[in-house]
């Protein structure tokens, strides 16, 4: 291997263990999200389903707290594992659709920097599971449209791909449409010789075999999944300028201006190989992405609670093709020759710039919002603190009916995650959510006690939420990062009889 075409695996290598070394730095320090806090309690109330995504990350989240709701520590400690692996399933699936080590290697050095991959995947989310269970299962279906169809090796690749494919829908429903980009692409003329064959078919089965549970339990319990997320957290829906504008900007943050023409440059070529120049390779490659991004995209246009990170799926096959790439006419768009490394760099500068301005809380300070309220890095620290306020309190009550409360889902999650079914946790959010399964708000209302526990992003006016309950105790704990208070949390133990103050 020559030293042009070994560098860029040299340097994925250094990029790997480089990210690796910077999130375990972040995992000694750093707390759940509040997101990820939600995805926590999910170990606490086994299910198919959820009102925000199916059971997978729920299931996970139990594995890795022997039963109950995981450590952010723990947690942590094989996200980062997951999110190292990540650009190397790129760096396979290259290999695989028939890119040289070195284009491969670049492929995947592109796809490790960027933001939304390098950052995002520390966190235990479904996409941090969504993201190797689809590469993994393009990777057997690339694997497989090279083989002869009649092939025992083939049938197992095809297998394979299908059954991964289901359960990275069981991960995030957004893996449906890789199992619908397959059949995209076996009805293509390119994979004729294996659509005519019974095991491309049988592994899609499979994979719907396997996301059938989640199915059948939204179907028992009247789709409350489907409804909260398409109906009921959908206010200000529709198609507008301004959601045109939030999701190329979101896409220009998340995943890097550079990255994103680089995609745009991969996404055009790989469109404009025609039969019989586009091979089943190709096929695939643009039937798994087309798909994706069709519905992706009009879902994050029309949302108006969309995020950038919904789009990431349609994205994950454009490396691929572009690192697949060879002998292309000099008439086709390619890019300046600066524009991997580019991307490479200003990848890095985001994803570092962002670990700095969470770690490191002296830093920036002429850029942190006079409001702290408004950083949202401060809603990773702090819990330790209120943790302790809270068993405290509880410890003066001691054999009372008792139970926590917070007012909105974020609070009650980063709660619930971290008593780890110490102590009954209710939810008082303005919509529906979780809690009201897990404990409604008509049996939590009936307690002895109620400890409410809330932060400055969310005031309340105890007398009006409570209006048949006494303040019996009152405590808080401020939270200070870089000498700077940038939290209050409120606990206010509320006994039954008429409200007044102490």
């Amino acid at each position: 291997m020559s030293d042009e075409r070994s560098l860029p695996l040299r340097a994925l290598v250094l990029v790997t263990v480089g990210l690796f070394g910077l999130r375990l730095a972040a995992a000694r320090t750093v707390g759940f999200g509040d997101s990820e806090a939600l995805y926590a309690s999910y170990a606490l109330h086994p299910a198919a389903a959820y009102l925000d995504h199916p059971g997978l990350v729920g299931a996970v989240a139990s594995l890795l707290g022997g039963g109950s709701a995981p450590t952010p520590q723990r947690a942590h400690g094989a996200t980062i594992i997951l999110a190292s692996v990540v650009p190397w399933l790129f760096f396979a699936a290259a290999r695989a659709a028939g890119a040289t080590k070195g284009r491969a290697a670049g492929a995947a050095l592109v796809a490790a920097t960027v933001p939304e991959l390098a950052i995002g995947l520390f966190a235990l989310s479904p996409d941090t599971l969504l993201a190797p269970l689809w590469l993994a299962s393009l990777t057997c279906a690339l694997l497989a449209v090279k083989r002869k169809p009649d092939e025992v090796v083939t049938q197992i690749l095809w297998s394979a791909a299908g059954i991964l494919a289901g359960v990275a829908a069981t991960a995030k429903v957004t893996g449906l449409l890789l199992l619908i980009g397959y059949v995209g692409a076996l009805l293509s003329p390119a994979l004729a010789p294996h659509r005519r064959r019974a095991w491309p078919w049988a592994g899609l089965a499979l994979g719907a075999l396997v996301f059938w549970p989640v199915a059948a339990h939204e179907a028992r319990a009247h789709y409350p999944m489907l409804t909260h997320r398409l109906i009921d957290s959908q206010a200000g829906a529709g198609f507008s300028l301004r959601h045109v504008a939030t999701f190329l900007g979101g896409q220009l943050a998340y995943v890097g201006p550079l990255a994103v023409a680089l995609a745009g440059l991969a996404a055009w070529r790989l469109a404009q190989r025609r039969a019989p120049g586009r091979d089943g390779v190709d096929t695939l490659l643009l039937a798994t992405s087309l798909t994706a991004a069709l519905v992706l995209a009009a879902l994050s246009l029309w949302s108006g609670v969309a995020e950038p990170h919904w789009f990431a799926p349609a994205l994950l096959a454009l490396p691929i093709a572009a690192a697949r790439e060879s002998g292309e006419p000099a008439t086709k768009p390619r890019g300046p020759r600066w524009l991997v490394p580019g991307s490479v760099g200003l990848g890095l500068a985001m994803t570092l710039l962002v670990h700095a301005w969470v770690l490191l809380p002296d830093a920036f300070a002429f850029a942190r919002p006079r409001d702290a309220r408004h950083d949202i890095a401060n809603e990773l620290f702090g819990w330790d603190e209120a943790e302790r306020t809270l068993r405290e309190l509880a410890m003066e009550q001691p054999g009372s009916d008792l139970v926590v409360v917070a007012p909105h889902w974020t609070l009650c999650a980063q709660l619930h995650a971290r008593l780890r079914g110490g102590f009954r946790v209710g939810c008082d959010s303005p919509l529906k959510d979780d809690f009201d399964g897990w404990l409604p708000r008509g049996v939590w209302r009936k307690a002895e006690q109620v400890l409410l526990v809330t932060d400055t992003r969310y005031p309340i006016d105890v007398a009006k939420a409570f209006p048949d309950r006494r303040v019996s105790r009152l405590a808080r704990a401020n939270i200070y990062r870089g000498g700077r208070q940038v939290r209050t949390f409120t606990l206010t133990l509320l006994s039954r009889g008429a409200h007044a103050a102490r």
